[in-house]
C-alpha cells in the first residue's frame, strides 16, 4: 500500500457469454488495461467502434511506473478527453539539467516556442493515468470492459481471431474481427502466438525509490554523473504529483536485486543525496534491468501488437508509453476505417510499417543513451567524462552529453499515405509531420487550433481573407466538407473543411479559424491559398500552394490506401 495514494478495485461483472447471452464475434477485442490498451479502446469507441477490453486485474498498476507525458502524448490524450485531468494532476516542467559530479554542465528547454497549448512534459504516476482512463472508458457505451477476464488461448483465423477466456465463473469462447494485444513486456499473446521479439538486454541494475517528502525543487528533470554523494554511478531525479519524488540511483550489473530492495540499503543512499536534515517517507521501492527489443512486425493477420507488447526501451528518455499511446493514436484512425469498410485492410499494414519506422528511432536513441549513462569500457569512460568536462564551458560539447534524449513524435517522411511536395515550403511541417499547436480564434472565442483538428481527416485552407473567395472555390470547398468517397470501397469518408486566416470574416457553411496571432502562418509556411491536409492523427498528409478540389480528393485516397 502506498501512503499517498489508495487502490481502487473495480467490479468484476458475469460476461454474457457465460449466459448465453453475448454476442457472438465482436469487431474489436483489445486485451490489456494498461495506459496503452485503454487509450486504444476508448479512441475505437468514441470514433464510433463497439470494442470489448479485457484485463486479467482489477486495479491498476502497482508503483509508479511509467511517470513522464510528453507533449505529444498530452495531445493524442486531449482527444480523448483525459488531458485537463493529467494536467491538473501532473507536475509540468520543460527545463532538465546534467550535472557531473558537483557542477551543471548543460540545461535544455523542450518547450522553447511560445504559444503551445500543452507543456514539453509533465511527471504523473502511472496509476493516476490509468484510473483517469478507467473512469472515461466507463462513460463510454460502445465500450465493454471487462476485469478478472484472463486469456488462456488464441487462435488466428483468417478473417479474425478466436480467444478462450478465463473468469471467476468460468471459461468463454470470445470471437473478433481485429484483436488489439497490449498486455505489456511480457506479452501473453505474443508467446501463445510463438512470435519473437528481437533486441539488447543491458547488463545493469537500477533502483527506483519513490520518496515523499516536502522540497522546493524546482519543477525540472535533474540528472547526475557520478556525484559526490553516489560516486561512479549516476542518478536521476523526477517530481511527481503528491509531493512524490521518483530517484533513480545506478548500482551496476553485479548488484543483488533484492537486497537493494531492502530499506536497509535504499535510505542510507537517500540520505547521502538529501542529507540527514530532510525529512522523507519511503513510499515504493523497484530494481529493474532495462532492454531495447521490438518484434519485427506489429501486425499478424488480424492481431495487432502495440506498446510493450511490440517494442521495449530503456527508461531514460520517457519512450515507452508515449510511443504506446502513439502506437494507439497511429492504429486507431485506420482500424475504424476498415472495421466500417471504407478503407481495405492494407491500410493497417502502414500501422505496422510506421510503427516499426518510430520504434527504431526509439530504439536507436535508447541504446546511445544507455551507452552514454552506462559505459561499458574504460575507453568509453573516458570519452564521456571527457565529453561532461568540456560541456560547462563548449557548446560543441553540450550537443553530446546524453542522459536520455526525451521523447518526440516520429516524422513519417517516407510514409506511402503521404503525397509528395509539388511546391515549395519551408518550416518543419512536411508530409509525415505531426502538426504544431497555435493559438486561434473562432466565433470570438480563444481556442487552440489542434483541439479543432483530429479524429477525422481534415483539409485547412489558409485565406487573407475569406470575403475574396470566388464563388466557385467556396461551392467546392462545402462540396468537400460533406463527404469523399474512396474510389475503390465507395464509402464516404467525413472530411472536415477549414478556413484559417488573419480576418474575421465568416463564409457560410465553412468553420473559421482566425489566425490572430500569425502563429499559423509562420508555423505552417502559408500564403493564400496554401492548404494542408491532415490525418485523424495529426500528422500531415497533404500540402499544396493552392486548393485543388481533384488534387485533395487524390490525396485522400492515397492516404486511406483507397488509390485505384
Amino acid at each position: 500500500m502506498l501512503s499517498t495514494y489508495q487502490y481502487p478495485k473495480f467490479d468484476y461483472v458475469r460476461p454474457p457469454e457465460l449466459s448465453g447471452v453475448g454476442k457472438k464475434r465482436y469487431p474489436v477485442v483489445v486485451v490489456g488495461a494498461g495506459p496503452v490498451g485503454l487509450a486504444a479502446a476508448i479512441e475505437l469507441a468514441q470514433s464510433g467502434v463497439p470494442v470489448v477490453l479485457l484485463d486479467d486485474d482489477d486495479t491498476v498498476s502497482v508503483g509508479s511506473r511509467g511517470v513522464c507525458y510528453a507533449k505529444r502524448t498530452l495531445e493524442v490524450l486531449d482527444r480523448l478527453g483525459l488531458g485537463e485531468p493529467c494536467m491538473d494532476k501532473g507536475v509540468s516542467w520543460n527545463v532538465g539539467r546534467t550535472f557531473f559530479r558537483e557542477q551543471e554542465v548543460y540545461n535544455f528547454n523542450l518547450l522553447p516556442q511560445p504559444d503551445h497549448k500543452r507543456p514539453g512534459m509533465i511527471n504523473l504516476q502511472q496509476y493516476y493515468l490509468e484510473e483517469f482512463e478507467v473512469k472515461r472508458a466507463q462513460e463510454l457505451p460502445k465500450l465493454d470492459l471487462r476485469f478478472k477476464n484472463k486469456v488462456l488461448s488464441v487462435t488466428p483465423e483468417g478473417d479474425g481471431a478466436t480467444l478462450q477466456v478465463e473468469t471467476p465463473d468460468g471459461v468463454y469462447t470470445l470471437e473478433t474481427d481485429w484483436l488489439v494485444v497490449a498486455d505489456g513486456a511480457r506479452s501473453g499473446i505474443r508467446r501463445l502466438m510463438n512470435l519473437d521479439i528481437e533486441g539488447k538486454i543491458f547488463k545493469d541494475r537500477f533502483l527506483i525509490a519513490d520518496v515523499v517528502m516536502k522540497a522546493d525543487f524546482p519543477h525540472e528533470r535533474w540528472f547526475w554523473f557520478d556525484p559526490p554523494f553516489h560516486p561512479g554511478q549516476s542518478v536521476l531525479l523526477h517530481r511527481q504529483a503528491d509531493n512524490v519524488y521518483r530517484i533513480d540511483f545506478q548500482l551496476g550489473w553485479d548488484a543483488d536485486p533484492e537486497e537493494e530492495k531492502k530499506p536497509e540499503k535504499v535510505i542510507p543512499r537517500i540520505k547521502a543525496m538529501l542529507g540527514d536534515e530532510r525529512e522523507f517517507e519511503l513510499e515504493w521501492v523497484s530494481v529493474y534491468t532495462f532492454q531495447c527489443r521490438r518484434m519485427n512486425a506489429f501486425i499478424h493477420g488480424h492481431v495487432l501488437f502495440v506498446g510493450d507488447a511490440a517494442h521495449q526501451v530503456s527508461p531514460f528518455g520517457a519512450r515507452g508509453a508515449n510511443s504506446g499511446i502513439q502506437d494507439t493514436d497511429n492504429l486507431c484512425w485506420k482500424l475504424k476505417l476498415v472495421v466500417e469498410g471504407k478503407a481495405p485492410p492494407e491500410l493497417l499494414d502502414t500501422y505496422s510499417e510506421e510503427r516499426v519506422f518510430a520504434a527504431e528511432e526509439n530504439l536507436l536513441n535508447s541504446t546511445r543513451s544507455t551507452d552514454f549513462i552506462t559505459p561499458k569500457s574504460k575507453t568509453s569512460l573516458t570519452f564521456r567524462n571527457a565529453v561532461l568536462s568540456l560541456a560547462r564551458d563548449h557548446a560543441f560539447a553540450r550537443a553530446l552529453v546524453n542522459s536520455g534524449r526525451l521523447s518526440v513524435p516520429s516524422v513519417l517522411t517516407e510514409s506511402r499515405l503521404n503525397t509528395p511536395d509539388d511546391g515549395s515550403f519551408a518550416g518543419d511541417m512536411v508530409p509525415g509531420a505531426p502538426m504544431d499547436d497555435a493559438p486561434m480564434r473562432k466565433g470570438g472565442q480563444d481556442v487552440w487550433l489542434l483541439d479543432q483538428v483530429g479524429q477525422r481527416f481534415c483539409l485547412l485552407v489558409y485565406v487573407n481573407d475569406p470575403a475574396g473567395l470566388g464563388a466557385d472555390a467556396v461551392a467546392q470547398l462545402q462540396a468537400l466538407a460533406g463527404a469523399s468517397a474512396g474510389p475503390d470501397m465507395g464509402a464516404a469518408i467525413a472530411l472536415d473543411v477549414v478556413l484559417v486566416s488573419p480576418a474575421q470574416t465568416a463564409t457560410a457553411g465553412l468553420t473559421l479559424l482566425q489566425d490572430h496571432t500569425g502563429r499559423f502562418a509562420e508555423r505552417f509556411d502559408t500564403q493564400h491559398g496554401s492548404t494542408y491536409l491532415i490525418r485523424p492523427d495529426q500528422h500531415v498528409a497533404a500540402r499544396w500552394r493552392a486548393f485543388d478540389a481533384a488534387q485533395v480528393q487524390a490525396a485522400l485516397a492515397r492516404a486511406t490506401c483507397n488509390l485505384l
